[in-house]
């Protein structure tokens, strides 16, 4: 079998994104820019992958790690050419495949590559590029073909004639080539007279001259070539990954009821006959269930929900919903919030830190911190846990069963007993045993009547 390897070229500045962040660390559907080419190298089975880096390389190791990527440094810019020839030492004899492609352009399909490296793998040529086909030329160089098929040359298009101009088959820079001819043959690639560069293009004269032949697989999807160079590239990539993601959730069972305001980012695992309503946002690592509705106007982001779940109008962040459960409208789930099988929360509620026990029910206007509740508790409107003292949080228990009358406020650290309750408006200060009923403020328990009086 053999060994294929792919060098990702990741040494431009993107100066013309005016940022100080790398252009291929800029987010795409909740993913950097770059780690779209790691994952094209992952699903073509690339045994290793290279990154050429340049001034903000640094950057781009502490995004993508170390474990799957190799990394070399261009000190110098001085043009595709001399990228790929830093990657030479690094892949020298041991690779019999080099797929060479950009950083900077995400929206690649895996299938398109892999019809490169298929073709490239069956050792007629010396290499095989991707072109595309359209009528706006994007000033992309020409692709010159001979009648056979076979590749004579690129012809940039400030120099191409008339006759050359009108041909729809372009250049995007993207090849696979036969690993030991690449390596024993970049070194010829010219120094540009006017550029002083060494550009990856020349390779396809280079082989030409050799004798050997080069091959073009064409593709006719233009948004396949949208490379990230402006923060207007990077919105028009935003909007084809959208659309790629949301057309294989239906496709795959999920019903969206307004596509162009619903927005997934591609870590985002979604179960069968989930409905999205208009103006949803799930985002970063998010897995919810089946029969679910979510929204309209919420945000779920590093969250997991279960299986038949509502959340309307509502945030969640790091959080959890398990089964059954439903919250909103203007719910808000903060990090380490946990709402159990078959809870409820509602109108304005808000939980940080806290677990919402089994068929619990919160009502609305509602706030629990560092909290842990019951099954089958009551939290009345209006409830407050005073968890902070100014200094330091605090835990607050309610007990299985427990009914926490509206407007109480639990100083916390407090126990609440099961099957306790508190009047309306408590303030309450000391633990409640269980099945105790107290009220007032501060909350005292109900006094005993005295019977000896009685006759």
């Amino acid at each position: 079998m053999m060994k294929l390897a792919t060098v990702v070229l990741a040494a431009g500045e993107g100066t013309r994104m005016k940022s100080r962040l790398s252009k291929i660390l800029h987010p795409l559907a909740g993913q950097p820019v770059a780690r779209y080419a790691l994952d094209i190298a992952r699903e073509l089975g690339a045994q290793q992958t290279v990154f050429v880096i340049g001034k903000n390389g640094d950057e781009i190791r502490h995004a993508l790690g170390e474990q799957e990527v190799e990394y070399v440094y261009q000190t110098e810019r001085l043009g595709t050419g001399h990228a790929a020839m830093q990657a030479r030492e690094a892949l020298l004899d041991r690779a019999d495949l080099v797929l060479v492609y950009y950083g900077d352009m995400p929206l690649l399909k895996p299938e398109s590559l892999q019809q490169l490296v298929d073709n490239q793998a069956q050792g007629r040529t010396a290499l095989t590029m991707l072109t595309l086909v359209q009528d706006d030329s994007m000033g992309y160089g020409r692709i010159i073909r001979a009648p056979d098929g076979r590749v004579l040359e690129i012809v940039e298009e400030k120099v191409a004639t008339p006759e050359q101009l009108a041909i729809r088959e372009l250049n995007c820079g993207i090849y696979c080539f036969d690993g030991p001819w690449l390596w024993s043959h970049i070194q010829d690639i010219p120094l540009n007279p006017v550029a002083k560069e060494y550009y990856l293009t020349d390779m396809v004269g280079i082989a030409v001259a050799d004798g050997k032949r080069v091959e073009a697989i064409a593709s006719h999807d233009p948004d396949e070539m949208i490379g990230i160079n402006t923060r207007i590239h990077l919105s028009q990539a935003e909007a084809v990954a959208r659309r790629r993601i949301n057309e294989r959730l239906m496709l795959n069972g999920v019903t969206l009821q307004d596509p162009s305001s619903t927005y997934v980012d591609g870590t985002v695992q979604i179960g069968r006959d989930t409905v999205l309503l208009a103006n949803t946002h799930l985002l970063g690592q998010t897995t919810i269930g089946e029969q679910c509705t979510i929204g309209p106007n919420s945000i779920v982001r590093d969250s997991t929900i279960g299986d038949r779940c509502r959340v309307t109008a509502s945030m969640i962040e790091e959080a959890e919903m398990q089964d059954d459960c439903n919250i909103g409208p203007f719910g808000h789930l903060r990090p380490r919030a946990r709402m159990c099988a078959g809870s409820h929360m509602g109108n304005f509620g808000e939980m940080k830190n806290s677990t919402l026990g089994p068929g619990a029910k919160m009502g609305h206007f509602s706030y629990l911190g560092d909290t842990t509740v019951g099954a089958n508790a009551n939290i009345g409107a209006g409830t407050i846990t005073c968890n902070y003292d100014g200094k330091n949080k605090h835990p607050t228990t309610i007990g299985q069963g427990a009914f926490i009358g509206s407007g109480t406020m639990l100083v916390a650290p407090v126990t609440i007993g099961a099957g306790a309750q508190t009047g309306a408006g408590a303030v309450v200060t000391h633990d409640v045993p269980p099945n105790t009923l107290v009220y007032g403020v501060p909350a005292r328990p109900q006094p005993q009547k005295d019977d000896s009086d009685k006759e």
